[in-house]
Order: structure tokens, then sequence, then C-alpha cells
């Protein structure tokens, strides 16, 4: 066994008991997975290919990669995960991010309140609460599973349905709602009857996030459990939770018993509480949620005319030989038809417009002028998918000059400040009923606002790409920025000029000195 432990990280092994959070052990023939706190874009840095590189390491490059791991902690602000596979000798270990620098405490928090007790069961309301701070649930919304620990029931529910009634035969006369083992449950629909909802129910999955709309960051259902215990010690919680948004990418922990929620009545004169309370917390990872990104970033600038694309091949590549219809051309005059056969199919994939980065969703930094005391910057969002409209949409943006954002068109802004000292990120997100709504591919399928920043003359330039964004969410998926050296760059001529001016005065100077000398 090859093994070396390192206080400055933190680190934690699945299969190895490690009360103290600190050990990165690496024994051969085993698959586990390892999660180490380090610099959020650690697998871009080791390795090209967006979110997940693989890498074939011996156990000594594995101690030198985790000396890797510790000097990126100081940079901070960022979870790896590696998943090693199969060591002997040499191990395969798949790195990608699975935690949020921008939003280091955003989670989906799954509360299960017993209410009442039944001759057989429970009554319990169950909540999703949406603490992310810009990643919302969209259309067509979440999906929630999880494996009963006995030969539980489920004999009635409101706000929410399972989607199979499983088998249920040994039932007569009062049949359940749901007899699986591992029921799956979906919100109820808008306009479902009032007496099949409760509160936060019935949106159709849809959950929006905490920072842009915490009104509606949650969404309730109520269960009526049978065949289960009928008091604390005997009730036994699920487990094998599993989330889908509508998709993959979330990860769920175990069900941990917690102090009863309490509920303050309406006139605030009572207080009640839960009989039992347990939650169920879910992160995201993006690595999870797609193989390729979904978004990409261009750039462009007053001061140079190169208009630097998304790279090439960001989300895809075209392939019409091998993949027919991969992607539609703009100008085809069949557009039409294919889109609508398209959508009839209930796909979720996207169906993108044919370009040479064939992603769904183009963000356009321009740096459009330049005053005494200011700058400004438009910001343009293009959406290439002809099946998906983004409502409730969010642009993250992460700029050292944030914090001095002096006016935003079109746009609601609000600060993001995971770090609180840091003021450098902030959301964008469109105004209701105006344009918070991106419909999808064609003439009408963007929206765009500008920036006015104030200048600090302490920090500000325009070298080295400097009025660039250094990250871009959208909707909660870190797009792919062009590399740094295809940043667009100041002319020559300004540096011909300032070389100008220099030697005009030493010249000057010279003659002066020279004419003094004289006399």
């Amino acid at each position: 066994m090859s093994c070396v432990s390192y206080k400055q990280y933190s680190a934690t092994l699945s299969g190895v008991d490690d009360s103290n959070n600190n050990e990165l052990q690496l024994p051969s023939l085993s698959l586990y997975k390892l999660q180490i706190l380090t610099g959020g874009g650690l697998s871009r840095d080791l390795a090209s290919g967006g979110n997940g590189a693989l890498l074939q390491i011996s156990h000594i490059f594995a101690v030198f990669l985790a000396l890797l791991l510790h000097l990126h902690f100081d940079r901070g602000l960022g979870l790896v995960n590696l998943d090693v596979l199969k060591c002997d000798g040499f191990c395969e270990i798949l790195i990608y991010e699975a935690y949020d620098a921008l939003d280091p405490n955003g989670n989906i928090t799954i509360k299960w309140d017993v209410i009442t007790w039944t001759p057989d069961g429970y009554v319990a309301v169950v909540t999703m609460f949406n603490f992310q701070q810009y990643r919302h649930i969209a259309a067509p919304g979440w999906t929630l599973g999880w494996t009963w620990a006995k030969k539980e029931v489920i004999w009635s529910m409101m706000g929410g349905q399972t989607t199979e009634q499983g088998d249920c035969s040994r039932y007569k006369g009062n049949v359940p709602h749901c007899c699986k083992k591992d029921p799956t449950v979906v919100d109820l629909l808008p306009g479902t009857p009032y007496n099949q909802q409760i509160a936060n129910c019935c949106k159709g999955g849809v959950i929006n996030s905490w920072g842009q709309d915490p009104s509606n960051a949650a969404s309730s259902f109520q269960i009526s459990v049978g065949a289960a215990g009928t008091t604390n010690k005997t009730v036994r919680v699920p487990k094998n939770f599993t989330l889908k948004a509508p998709g993959p990418g979330y990860t769920c922990g175990p069900a941990k018993v917690v102090k009863p929620t309490k509920f303050v009545t309406s006139d605030g004169r009572r207080t009640t509480q839960a009989m039992m309370t347990w939650n169920v917390t879910c992160t995201y990872s993006q690595f999870l949620a797609q193989k390729t990104p979904s978004c990409c970033v261009s750039l462009s600038s007053f001061y140079n005319d190169t208009i630097v694309p998304c790279p090439t091949c960001t989300c895809g590549c075209q392939n019409n030989l091998t993949q027919p219809g991969s992607c539609v051309d703009p100008d085809s005059p069949y557009i039409a038809s294919v889109v609508s056969a398209r959508e009839k199919s209930n796909n979720l994939s996207p169906l993108v417009q044919c370009t040479s980065h064939m992603c769904p969703i183009r963000v356009h930094w321009h740096v459009k002028l330049n005053y005494k005391d200011y700058w400004r910057v438009k910001v343009t969002i293009t959406n290439f998918n002809y099946r998906m409209n983004y409502s409730q949409w969010n642009l993250v943006v992460q700029h050292p000059n944030l914090d001095n954002l002096t006016q935003i068109f079109s746009f609601n802004y609000k600060p993001l400040n995971p770090y609180q000292n840091i003021n450098d990120t902030g959301m964008l997100y469109g105004v209701k009923f105006y344009n918070d709504f991106l419909e999808q591919a064609g003439h009408n399928g963007n929206v765009q606002s500008e920036l006015l920043f104030r200048k600090d003359k302490s920090t500000f330039t325009f070298e080295k790409g400097w009025g660039f964004p250094r990250r871009i969410y959208f909707n909660g998926d870190n797009c792919v920025m062009p590399p740094p050296d295809a940043y667009p760059f100041l002319p020559n001529s300004s540096l011909r000029q300032n070389v100008s001016l220099l030697m005009l005065l030493i010249t000057m100077f010279i003659s002066v000195a020279f004419h003094l000398s004289c006399v």
C-alpha cells in the first residue's frame, strides 16, 4: 500500500475510515472516489478538454498529484472529484469539478417533515429548497426518487404524484397510490384542482434559484405512508435518494435525522412542530449533467478589429456524414418542418443551429467605449437551440471591475459576494415581462444589455485582456472562454506613440542641454 498524508488540505476517501478528514490514501486493487478542496480550474490546468480529464498515473505520480492539489489549495475556491479506478501499479484517475467556486454553499435541501401519525404509518410534507444562487430547475421539472427501507407503500399524495403505481395486487378494496419499492415522484401541473394542491406545489416541477427569485425557490408535496413505523423509534428513513432536474447532474447524500421543524401560525401566537424531520442534501456537478459544455463566450473590442469567436468544436463538431441532422442550417427552406418534427419527439437534447462551436448558447462580450472616467461594455446572449426557450435565465459574470459597476441597461443586476470582501462577481438577469424570456433560435433568439463601469485608476487597464471577464456562467453552467492568447490586444500603434513621445522628450532635453552648454 502506498500512503501519504497532508494536513494542509481536506480530503475524503470512501471506504477508508478517516475521521480527521485529512488523509490521501492510494491502496492497490481498489475502487474509490477521492474529494479534495482545491482550485476550481484544476482540471483545465492539468489537462485540456473541458471539465474532465483522464490521466494514467503511477503511485509515485499520485503523491506528486497530491502535492499539486496542495499548491492549488492556496489558490483555493473549488472542489475537485477524482475517480481512481483499479490502482495496481497504474491508476486511471478522472478529474472533474464538483464544487462551484462562485456559489460555495449552493445545494438543494430536501426536508421531510412527519406531520401526523396514522394507524399504520404517517403523513409527511416533503419540501425541496433550492439554496443555489443562480442555478434553477427548468421545465419539464424535477423528478425525485428514493428506496424504502422496509415495505412501505404510499396510500395517497397531494401536490405530487408517482410516475408508476407498481404491483398492488395484495391489497383489496382500498388500493394504495403506489406500491413500488423505489417510487419516482413528479410535481403536478399548473391548473390542478385546489383539493389536490398544497402550498408551493403544482408548478410543473420548475423551481427558481434562491438568488434570483427566493419566493419561488421551493416545491412541496404531501405524502401518506403506510406499512411504516408509527413512532420516532420505529420509522426508518428512506435511502438512495435521486434527483433529476430534469436530467442528471445532482448527487444526493444520505438522509439525516435533524431537530423537528417548528411551524408558526399566521397570527404569530402559537408554534407547533413536526413529529420527526430528516434532511437530504443534493449537490450539482456540471460534468455529471452533460459530457460537453452548453455555452461559450466570444470577445471583441473597439480598439481591435478582430472578433474572437468561440473556440471551434466547443460543444461538438458538425458531422452530417455520420450523424445527419446533428444541426440545422438556418438558411434551409425546410427548417420549420425539421424543428416541429423534433419537438414532437419530446427529446431533451438540444437541436442547434450549425455553427463552428455548436453550442446552444453563445455569450458575446464587447468592450464598446472608453471615456475619461468610465468605460462601457455590451453583452449579448444568443440562443442557437431550436428546441429550448429559456425563461428566468441568468448570467453570472466574474470581473474585477464589478465593484465599480455604475449603471446597467435593460437587465437586472445582483452582486454575488461568496467571499464577502471580494466583490468581483455579479448576476445579470432579465426584467420581468420584458426580456426575462429568451426565445429559441431565430430572429428573436437573443437578449442584450450594456454595462457602464467607473474606472479605478489603481487597477484599470486595457492591456493583457483585463477588460474581459474571468468567468461567465449561463443558467449555472460554466461557459467555455477563448484561450487567453487569442484575446483582442491593444494595437501596436499605441506602443509606438508612447515610444515616439519619449524619444521626443529625450531629444528636446538633449537639445536644451546642448544649447546651455554652448552658452
